[in-house]
């Protein structure tokens, strides 16, 4: 891989996951949307089917690392560190792009919404208390990226399209045991890129987009992917 195809990979796959899945939380969230309130479960699926286009997008250029904590993992399972910065410049580049154009897609219901939509981009805890909750995306982080990681102990499996649906599928598994107390950011970029889009796009009445928060579901998906690579090591 180029460092061009890994930047162009990267940033094309986690664009499309972004705006599928800020898309469906728009979905279900915003006034004079046709899916308002389809639930939990529409968010979930919704979320997974995102993972699940973007890593097909871009599994031949990049790998489909779509995320820092997958990233980091492969990186202490490998030894390998040279590509991270790359790979991490290209997602947080596409979790933007991603985030804006769920926006222009929803541009009318946004206008229309007038309320505080904080929740179409970023997560947020259901109890907050930052300590429990940097463990529970952690807990959750370490889930994804191990399953991840042990794909590469099957020929084939991790490039292939059954490893692309395995992890679709997992982060819908993830989302409906896990998800329950923080909304399951797993992933740093998937929160920090729409968190700041949301900070800059002109949304009437879209509240503020709590940066006091914003450490914990970036600190808690990093530390999840560093001790999934870890464990990978200890155990295989």
């Amino acid at each position: 891989m180029t460092n061009g195809d890994i930047f162009v990979g990267e940033t094309l796959g986690t664009s499309i996951l972004v705006l599928l899945g800020v898309g469906v939380c728009a979905a279900v969230t915003l006034n004079r949307s046709k899916a308002q309130h389809a639930g939990w479960l529409a968010i979930t699926f919704g979320w997974g089917f995102a993972v699940l286009a973007g890593a097909y997008a871009s599994v031949s250029l990049s790998g489909a690392h779509l995320n820092p904590a997958v990233t980091l993992g492969i990186a202490v399972k490998t030894g390998e560190w040279d590509k991270v910065p790359l790979y991490l410049a290209g997602q947080f580049t596409g979790a933007v792009i991603g985030a804006v154009l769920a926006w222009a897609t929803y541009l009318g219901q946004f206008r229309e919404h007038g309320e505080p939509v904080l929740g179409v981009f970023a997560t947020s805890p259901e109890i907050r208390h930052p300590i429990q909750n940097v463990i529970t995306e952690t807990i959750a982080t370490m889930v994804l990226v191990i399953v991840i990681l042990t794909q590469g102990l099957t020929d084939g499996l991790a490039l292939s399209g059954t490893g692309v649906l395995i992890t679709a599928l997992l982060v819908v598994g993830i989302g409906l045991s896990l998800g329950g107390p923080t909304g399951y950011a797993i992933n740093p970029v998937r929160d920090l890129g729409p968190r700041l889009a949301h900070s800059f796009l002109p949304i009437p009445g879209k509240g503020g987009s709590d940066w006091s928060y914003a450490w914990v579901p970036v600190v808690g998906p990093t530390l999840g992917g560093l001790a999934a690579g870890g464990l990978y090591r200890l155990a295989f």
